[in-house]
């Protein structure tokens, strides 16, 4: 295998107000050695609770997209210090538990349903008020699933129509606790509720009925807060027992395994492709999509296991295989509920018919992901029947797809995994798949696409 591939120059959503297009074609087997940026999850998480801490918290390895660079600006606004080394080091010096300042202008989220969830969470406890703003895209997302607890405990909430934003949060110390049973899986409410928790004196609960991606819960106890998680009759419940106090730390930010996922399914569908992913997170409750990929058929080889900051990081080796369609079990979905665009590629060029069901999340992502994938897999050629909950995706055997027409462009809707998702997807097509902006590509993955020339060679 060659050296890893440098992280190269960036494609900028905000760069230019006009669409970017851009036409994926096939380019041959793929090889090389690549590592992909840190773990968006983790990045946002590591700023967050670094500027709670007291006291210098530094991180290496930390994904410098647009959503997580919204996350740093708005800590900044709200008092603490987040500034980049010219090492690539990042360094917080934080406010403290119930330090965060009254900001002075609107907290511009971008394209980060994240960054919004978990900030109005931890704005909910302290005496400030905050007013968020986004995208277009961010905007048609609802927000009413964190209102709702968040209400509970105290904080006032002025939404535009439908929960959506622009919206402001008044949030209220002291703050009450509270139990909260998730109504649906999902890590960004559980994550808003715990992070409000922090300031809050006495016990917060979070009952979660099917387990989502863990990284608050390990890192909120890796900074020391006073968090126990136990397991009854299926359900998780975590409790976090407030006010905490934050304990700066030293955090090397694995790769992003949302980040992998693309080139994993491309070396997968690519004839003769042969491909080593550095340093990927592994966490259980992120890793599905490899599990499905496996059962599949996929070749996915996982070197050099270890554990970083708590995380379990392997190497992975991804060898073209012939891939069979499988009925997916809505019990994965919250493992690897970003991993579903990609996933569609993959069932789109193997061999018989993946059924896919339980994903009405899906439909409240960037876009809704169910419509968009069905809509740019059939305008590629593929044969797809959406339902209400799902996809049913019937598989070229491993033949290639035939690509969009001259003149035809997938849309994206502003949605970085629908266009990442279809770039692949024109890696195995016959004439190239034409997709109508890679400028959201950046929210997530701002080198996507020197990495994927890396492996043309």
């Amino acid at each position: 295998m060659p050296p890893l591939a440098p992280i190269g120059p960036t494609v900028s959503a905000s760069a230019d107000s006009q669409p970017v297009a851009k036409r994926f074609a096939p380019q041959g087997p793929l090889s090389g050695s690549i590592r992909v940026p840190g773990d968006k999850s983790i990045s946002h998480r590591s700023i967050m609770l670094g500027a709670l801490a007291v006291g210098e918290t530094r991180v290496t390895g930390l994904l410098e997209g647009e959503d997580v660079l919204a996350t740093a600006q708005a800590m900044r606004q709200m008092g603490a210090t987040v500034e980049r080394q010219p090492d690539g080091e990042w360094v917080i010096q934080g406010v403290g538990v119930g330090g965060l300042l009254q900001p002075e202008a609107p907290l511009d989220m971008g394209n980060s349903g994240t960054s919004t969830r978990l900030l109005m969470g931890l704005v909910a406890s302290h005496a400030i008020e905050a007013t968020f703003m986004g995208d277009a895209s961010l905007s048609k997302r609802p927000m009413g699933r964190v209102i709702d607890p968040l209400s509970q405990v105290g904080a006032e909430f002025t939404a535009s129509e439908g929960g959506r934003l622009p919206l402001t949060v008044r949030g209220i110390c002291p703050a009450v606790p509270i139990s909260y049973r998730l109504p649906v899986a999902s890590a960004q409410v559980k994550s808003a509720v715990l992070l409000a928790g922090l300031n809050t004196a006495g016990t917060t609960t979070v009952i979660e009925p099917v387990p989502t991606r863990d990284h608050s819960e390990r890192m909120l106890k890796g900074f020391g807060a006073d968090l126990t998680v136990t397991e009854r009759d299926g359900e998780r419940i975590i409790t976090l027992n407030g006010p905490a106090e934050l304990k700066p730390q030293v955090i090397e930010v694995p790769g992003d395994p949302s980040s992998a996922a693309f080139f994993v399914v491309a070396a997968l569908i690519v004839p003769g492709s042969d491909v080593l992913i550095a340093n990927v997170g592994l966490n259980p409750t992120r890793a599905g999509l490899f599990e499905v990929l496996h059962k599949m058929g996929g070749r996915i080889t996982f070197l050099n296991l270890r554990e970083v900051g708590g995380e379990p990081v392997a190497d992975m080796r991804v060898q073209h295989s012939q891939l069979h369609g499988i009925a997916v079990s809505p019990s994965v979905a919250p493992s690897m509920i970003d991993e579903f665009p990609v996933l569609f590629v993959a069932a789109a060029l193997a061999e018989g018919t993946t059924t896919t069901s339980g994903l009405d999340e899906l439909r409240v992502k960037e876009s809704d992901r169910l419509t968009a994938m069905a809509e740019a897999l059939t305008l590629a050629g593929a044969r797809v029947e959406e339902q209400e909950d799902g996809l049913t995706i019937h598989g070229s055997g491993g033949a290639p797809l035939p690509g969009t027409a001259q003149g035809a462009a997938v849309t994206t809707h502003l949605d970085h995994r629908i266009a990442m998702a279809m770039a692949v997807a024109g890696l195995a097509s016959a004439d190239g798949v034409e997709v109508d902006d890679v400028r959201p590509i950046a929210t997530s993955f701002p080198n996507f696409m020197p990495l994927l020339e890396s492996l043309r060679a």
